[in-house]
């Protein structure tokens, strides 16, 4: 099952471990029993710190197909019950790495936060070894697990297990079950999870008052997308004391499958250029603190930053490039299928739909422009405006009707996007005068209802515009002296990855100009 390449990648791998893992296999009879058990011998084969137990425990594996880590003779809290391969087979491997000595990446303050957890917390993250959301899940509940004895972390493969899906009525992977009852579902990630968390535990944050403070920083970047990354190292390049703070390093990038538009990269993913951006800004000292959201902004000569975290530090200037976000639908089946014909961006995607059929989910503007751009593309295109009427400016509509292959639906609702074998395959709606629901067959769904930029924190502190974007002049600068801002959050129009990185390298570069004349 494992090639002899990928054992030689795990001997490279587990070379620096610094105790002795078992996995242990409950016993019994299952007809995925052999195949699993196969599966973690030749992992084990690796090393000689590695081995694999069978063992009966019925009070902390579900089947015969269940197993959990033991370091040390000791339970880890980490549970996999399935055969990890596929997607989760990342997970396998962290979760072997971070048991026996590897390093958590995860911000000291939030790994203290779980550490402070004093209630047991058994997690169940049920996944598909094909949805490639599902392992950012499974990997940060491992890491609590390994954080705090009081919690257990169990990926569920939800196609050995149908009984439970249908029990639970589950319809879409991830989805994160609690102590028996739904925690999350859909694409989420650590600092989502941390969020809901503190929701549920508020006392968990409190060791944050203590937590040692970060000196001055000269610079502070909130955001870890194209802008916030060119900040931050056009900063770290002037000797600056800089940070960044980032719920989501990467931010909408990293939810792109393909990337053609970036100059002088001919064709790249939204995650393999997150981690070229990662390892680049890694190769300057900068301060990341991933996963962890700005709260608040006290204005002043110092700016005060309070982070999710409760942990508070002073910053001489501060660049927001915190982004926006696509207005969803919020219907059945949309998170779960983007990436695989679920889209919000038209110049991003639509090449990826060459020859098929696809649906503009709004008839505004930006929904009317999409349905042009689309049209020389695809073989047709479906605009479903939810109102009587397009909302596009004339001109914008004029132009619609005289492309052949569009047709536009009025007055419908979308009701569930449709899919097969990881696939869009069709939009059920419903005729909002009769409401008979109706289905149309599709490749792709490119949602089109609005953008909402990720301005809350910064409400009150700088001038925002009618649409909540961020007002700035040609200098990145904001209404409040010391505060800049870069990207999609801004008033700065076409929000592609070129324009945002070269905008973060501009509000850096004032950042510096300021720091010099003020301090």
């Amino acid at each position: 099952m494992i090639t002899q390449d990928i054992i030689t990648a795990l001997q490279q791998y587990t070379q620096n471990m610094n105790a002795p893992l078992s996995f242990v296999l409950q016993t019994g009879e299952h007809s995925k029993r052999a195949e699993l058990l196969q599966f973690l011998t030749e992992f084990a084969s690796a090393n000689e710190q590695l081995s694999v137990v069978e063992k009966d425990l019925p009070d902390t594996l579900r089947s015969p197909i269940s197993f959990t880590l033991f370091v040390n003779n000791e339970p880890t809290g980490v549970i996999f019950s399935g055969i990890p391969s596929g997607h989760e087979f990342n997970s396998l491997v962290l979760a072997v790495l971070h048991a026996t000595g590897t390093d958590i990446k995860l911000d000291s303050g939030l790994q203290q936060i779980i550490k402070n957890v004093s209630a047991p917390l058994k997690f169940e993250a049920y996944v598909s070894l094909s949805c490639h959301n599902c392992p950012d899940v499974v990997q940060a509940l491992n890491q609590f697990a390994l954080l705090n004895p009081l919690i257990e972390s169990e990926m569920i493969d939800g196609g050995l297990y149908p009984d439970l899906i249908e029990k639970n009525n589950i319809q879409g992977v991830p989805s994160v079950y609690l102590n028996g009852e739904i925690f999350a579902n859909g694409k989420i990630d650590t600092g989502a999870l941390i969020e809901k968390l503190l929701e549920q535990h508020p006392e968990i944050a409190q060791q944050s008052a203590n937590a040692p403070q970060l000196p001055v920083q000269d610079v502070t970047v909130l955001g870890g997308g194209p802008a916030g990354v060119s900040a931050a190292i056009y900063a770290a390049r002037k000797g600056l004391k800089v940070t960044m703070v980032a719920e989501r390093f990467g931010g909408q990038v990293k939810d792109t499958m393909g990337i053609e538009n970036l100059i002088s990269v001919s064709s790249t993913t939204g995650p393999e250029l997150t981690g070229a951006m990662m390892a680049h800004l890694q190769d300057y000292d900068v301060t990341l603190k991933e996963h962890l959201r700005v709260d608040k902004i006290e204005k002043g000569d110092l700016k005060t930053i309070t982070l999710s975290s409760g942990e508070q530090f002073e910053s001489k200037t501060v660049i927001v490039t915190t982004g926006a976000k696509w207005r969803e639908l919020g219907v059945p089946g949309e998170k779960e299928n983007i990436g695989n014909g679920v889209a919000y961006c038209p110049h991003c995607d639509g090449p990826f739909f060459k020859g098929k059929d696809v649906a503009v989910i709004g008839g505004g503007n930006s929904g009317v422009e999409a349905a042009l751009d689309l049209a020389g593309i695809v073989k047709s295109v479906t605009v479903f405006e939810f109102l009587p009427e397009l909302k596009a400016d004339q001109v914008l509509i004029d132009q619609l009707y005289k492309r052949d292959n569009v047709t536009v639906i009025k007055n419908a609702a979308s009701k569930q996007v449709l899919a097969e074998n990881g696939q869009v395959t069709g939009l059920e709606y419903e005729e909002r005068e009769t409401g008979e629901v109706k289905i149309q067959a599709l490749d792709g769904i490119f949602v089109q209802i609005g953008l909402l930029p990720n301005s809350q924190v910064v409400d009150g502190v700088v001038e925002l515009s009618p649409y909540n974007e961020i007002i700035i002049n040609e200098r990145g600068e904001t209404s409040e002296p010391g505060i800049f801002a870069a990207g999609d959050v801004t008033t700065v129009p076409y929000k592609q990855i070129v324009i945002s990185m070269g905008e973060g390298a501009k509000a850096s570069l004032s950042a510096f100009d300021y720091l010099i004349k003020h301090f």
